[in-house]
């Protein structure tokens, strides 16, 4: 049986699968077919759909949604109140449920604060969103992403620092690690 940590406030559905150690705060709602894993933590008025994959150490800040078709892999950062869609054309009146398009973010990722991820694209690991970023397509590992729709501002560290971004082999400045880039991706060596 898990463990897991839960506000008298949080609706945990019936058949959610909640790994150990994880925090579940105020007004969060999990719903039934959810698999969360371990050491995660979800702020207050968070919400995570049935068809919803959580890895390990994610972290959820207050206000965000997390709708069906969305996986997060291990150490995926979510900043306040950012957004994930799961249909491309919605329409009140036109049920879409079967054209759910899925979304994933990769191991170590973060999303800032106000962002928007439209569904159907992947986001690379370790790659950063900026607050306010309106993500429409596929964003390379490493990437550092900005504006509306989002772009690409240079490549950054695992460890949360920026690269030089030249092209060619480079060190983080702030950890050592090495690094190759080229002209669209960013590869650990």
């Amino acid at each position: 049986m898990s463990e897991y940590q839960a506000h008298p406030t949080a609706i945990i559905d019936d058949g959610a699968r909640i790994g150990n150690d994880t925090r579940v705060w105020h007004w969060v709602h999990i719903c039934g077919g959810a698999v969360i894993g371990e050491r995660c933590s979800f702020g207050q008025n968070v919400f995570v759909g049935n068809d919803v994959i959580i890895g390990n150490n994610v972290k959820v800040q207050n206000n965000v949604s997390i709708y069906d078709s969305v996986t997060l892999e291990d150490d995926v950062f979510c900043g306040p109140s950012m957004v994930f869609t799961n249909v491309h054309n919605p329409r009140s009146h036109v049920s879409r449920k079967s054209e759910y398009r899925r979304t994933i973010v990769r191991h170590g990722a973060s999303i800032g604060a106000n962002a928007t991820i439209v569904c159907g694209h992947t986001i690379g690991e370790f790659a950063f969103i900026g607050a306010g970023a309106v993500v429409t397509r596929d964003v390379p590992a490493h990437a550092i992403m900005v504006g509306t729709p989002a772009r690409r501002l240079g490549w950054m560290c695992r460890c949360g620092e920026r690269l030089d971004d030249s092209i060619g082999e480079h060190a983080c400045a702030a950890c050592g690690l090495e690094y190759e880039i080229g002209g669209n991706h960013c590869t650990l060596l």
